[in-house]
């Protein structure tokens, strides 16, 4: 995606303002979803061990940044905790967590979306094997979604803002969203039903399609692409679909060796992590990561996430997008 300049655009809330706002967002949500998820909050790391295999590889094409410590030993900076999780739900023996998650992404194309760096809550819930269907997944997507509305209502409140999203989810496959735009490409397919519908859970993504293409890329070894979805708004101000989670239920040994075998992963099976599942020694779990710039930048109407986090931007935008009254911090 390229930048989006938004025509006559001023925002609601200048910077000391949108700070306190951010800060009256992440506390009111963080209670609704602990509550309604019945979860715990944990500290998770910053950087783990490559060889351990608990490093998300995400699409598998994004590098993890990695620095050396004095004896040369090599770690990494997380690009996400799915699977960390698991071993966090275990060792401490809850029933569920949530964490905050910061991310380095240097190889990611920077836009009124997308940066450097990634904050989310991630969270992580045990289930049992009965419980690995979708009825069970659409039901915690219904429970993030009413954390959703229960804070954008608060914000509206607060700051004078009108709330024009559904109560409830759309669901739908991929497979189904490809029959119904068979024209289009994965991105505006989800423009397409973000804008018909209002408030998306997209489903199954990782298997190719009857086109043989997939929908998006999803790492083999955390989600069950037949158990996974993204949650998806449709944003008016910018005029397209705002993912601001991204969930599934995880892989089991089944899952895993079925999608590790289509990626042409199998030599990842020799890592503590994938051992684990394999020998049953890891809790079945649900889990996914919410973002908390993307939250923010939805609930306060900005039109790029640089309004509401401080990362790295260039010079060239940087001036270009305060010709139109978007200041980056």
């Amino acid at each position: 995606m390229s930048n989006i300049f938004v025509k006559n655009y001023v925002s609601s809330l200048d910077v000391v303002e949108t700070q306190k706002a951010i800060k009256f967002i992440k506390n009111n949500f963080e209670i609704s979803l602990a509550k309604n998820l019945g979860l715990s909050r944990v500290s998770a790391p910053l950087f783990v061990e490559p060889e351990t295999g608990l490093n998300d590889n995400l699409s598998g094409k994004e590098k993890a940044v990695s620095f050396n410590l004095i004896n040369n030993k090599k770690l990494e900076i997380v690009q996400s905790l799915a699977k960390w999780k698991r071993y966090a739900l275990k060792k401490y023996s809850l029933s569920g967590l949530y964490t905050d998650m910061n991310a380095i992404r240097p190889n990611e194309v920077t836009d009124n979306l997308h940066s450097l760096y990634v904050d989310q809550w991630d969270w992580e819930k045990v289930i049992k094997a009965e419980e690995r269907n979708f009825d069970f997944l659409k039901s915690v997507v219904e429970k993030i979604y009413a954390s959703f509305l229960e804070t954008y209502n608060l914000v509206c409140k607060e700051y004078g803002f009108k709330n024009e999203l559904p109560k409830e989810v759309y669901f739908i496959g991929a497979e189904e969203l490809l029959k119904k735009y068979p024209n289009m490409t994965s991105k505006e397919r989800e423009n397409a039903i973000c804008k018909e519908r209002k408030a998306v859970f997209l489903m199954n993504i990782g298997n190719k399609l009857s086109n043989g293409l997939i929908h998006d890329d999803r790492a083999a070894d955390y989600d069950d692409w037949a158990l996974n979805g993204d949650l998806l708004l449709y944003y008016p101000l910018l005029d397209m679909a705002f993912e601001i989670s991204s969930m599934g239920i995880r892989v089991n040994k089944e899952s895993l060796m079925s999608q590790l075998t289509e990626k042409d992963e199998l030599f990842k099976l020799d890592m503590p992590y994938h051992q684990s599942i394999l020998k049953d020694e890891l809790p079945l779990t649900i889990g996914g990561g919410i973002g908390q710039s993307r939250l923010c930048m939805y609930m306060l109407n900005k039109a790029h996430i640089g309004e509401v986090q401080s990362s790295f931007w260039n010079k060239e935008d940087i001036e270009e997008f305060k010709k139109h009254n978007i200041i980056l911090l």
